[in-house]
């Protein structure tokens, strides 16, 4: 059913006549003759939209939206007005009315008007939910409760009994050090160190000396002895972020420190032993990347042991909200800004949105919405403009034009190129929704041109 509507109407022929329609556009409809009826009703039912015409003895539509809404403000009112009175329908939007549609009734126009309604309540309501659940969160836990999130959430509880190396996986911005963070705390090493360091971002000069240390004079600028960050994970977790940037020189020796549990500091010449979990992290292809002699096979197998692959933001639904309002009471806290909330076309704007730079692009959107807010509410207009301005696209399999007659072949090329282009380029995931073998998919991309 598309919702549970309640129609208002003193005329019993109009009454029954709207039932029906509805009805038969699979609405779930109660139907009653008086404003007091209408809010008796509303008092023991679950009610999605009011429909109530204007003029009615007693208790007119202004007089029960107004009651409506100051009882049951969750509920939207829709109300029927006489052809051209402007005047009414002002006053109906001023009482608080969701919308108003005009006589004579058009019952496609109404039930779109009402379908709206209902999602306007559903969407409210969500907010209402995720707004409560993002006030128990924290910075460091992965925060949603879709399915794709509540897959990591079991993964890791599983993971985090054991030793073994993880290799998380996943779009750049979907938060695969905060995984990282919660599976060391969900582990027996949690009162232990965790120490991240981001591959890409230590110069390939000293990478080296970062991960194994150094001996006093081993290099022109050793003027003492340091620790490498295996050694200082003793006890602990050890996070290697961008492994994929590793240069292959410090991947042989960071094989052979994870095989043997040791590690030789540059210059020394004693192995020193250390105990520390390692979890890794990349966003590019490894398989990929081993195929083009980029990254050592014996290495990928070492930490390929335990893979864990996060879901982008596009896939995960009402989780851009829930993460959403988390990141607004933070920046909000940090700013003294007394904003509280998400209006509800701010929050479509957010559902519609593709988040191309997942989790990281949609805090960026919140500071930047917070930043510029008025209201207690974020409007549309505080919004970035690519997120305020994004409208989706739907391109049809067989070209823009519906009659157009092609090949087997361009429908299925067109096809490919758009579960990549929902899949963010991501490779792997689109071989996987098409279920092709990944080199196969390889092999048509080259031949379509796509690198």
């Amino acid at each position: 059913m598309k919702g549970r509507a309640l129609v208002v109407e003193d005329d019993a022929a109009l009454r029954r006549s709207l039932q029906v329609g509805l009805e038969d556009l699979e609405f779930e409809v109660d139907a009653v003759a008086s404003g007091a009826d209408a809010l008796s009703t509303l008092e023991r039912a679950d009610v999605d939209v009011v429909l109530t015409d204007l003029n009615m003895p007693g208790m007119n539509g202004i007089a029960l939206c107004e009651r409506v809404v100051e009882a049951r403000a969750d509920i939207p009112v829709v109300v029927i007005t006489a052809f051209g009175s402007l005047e009414t329908a002002v006053a109906a939007i001023r009482a608080g009315a969701y919308d108003f549609v005009t006589k004579p009734i058009e019952l496609d126009s109404l039930a779109l008007v009402l379908t709206r309604a209902v999602q306007h309540r559903k969407l409210s309501e969500e907010v209402k939910r995720l707004r409560s659940l993002a006030d128990a969160g924290s910075a460091h836990e992965l925060i949603g409760d879709s399915p794709p999130v509540a897959e990591v959430r079991e993964r890791l509880a599983r993971m985090a009994g054991t030793d073994s190396t993880v290799l998380i996986t996943g779009e750049s911005g979907t938060g695969k050090e905060v995984a990282a963070r919660a599976l060391h705390r969900l582990s027996k090493r949690a009162s232990g160190p965790f120490i991240a360091v981001n591959c890409a971002a230590v110069p390939e000069t000293l990478i080296e000396s970062e991960l194994f240390g150094h001996e006093k004079g081993a290099f022109t600028d050793a003027r003492g002895a340091r620790m490498g960050l295996l050694a200082q994970a003793e006890g602990g977790t050890l996070f290697l972020d961008e492994l994929g940037e590793l240069p292959l020189a410090a991947q042989a020796k960071l094989l052979r420190a994870l095989q043997e549990r040791v590690v030789r500091p540059l210059g020394g010449t004693r192995e020193m032993p250390f105990d520390a979990r390692i979890l890794a992290a990349t966003n590019r292809d490894l398989e990929r990347a081993v195929e083009e002699g980029q990254f050592r096979e014996d290495l990928f197998f070492r930490i390929h042991v335990l893979p864990l692959e996060l879901p982008p933001l596009r896939t995960r639904g009402a989780d851009v909200l829930l993460l959403a309002q988390h990141f607004l009471r933070e920046f909000a806290r940090r700013s003294d800004k007394a904003v509280t909330g998400i209006g509800q076309a701010t929050a479509e704007r957010l559902l519609d949105y593709p988040w191309p730079g997942n989790v990281r692009e949609l805090m960026n959107c919140v500071e930047h919405a917070v930043a510029l807010a008025r209201f207690e509410q974020i409007t549309p207009e505080d919004l970035p403009t690519r997120v305020r301005s994004y409208k989706r696209s739907h391109v049809l399999v067989a070209g823009e034009n519906p009659d157009e007659l092609v090949k087997l072949e361009e429908v299925e090329r067109r096809y490919i190129l758009r579960v990549l282009e929902a899949a963010g380029g991501n490779k792997r995931m689109a071989a996987r929704i098409l279920g092709l073998d990944r080199k196969t998919l390889y092999r048509k991309l080259e031949r379509y041109g796509v690198s």
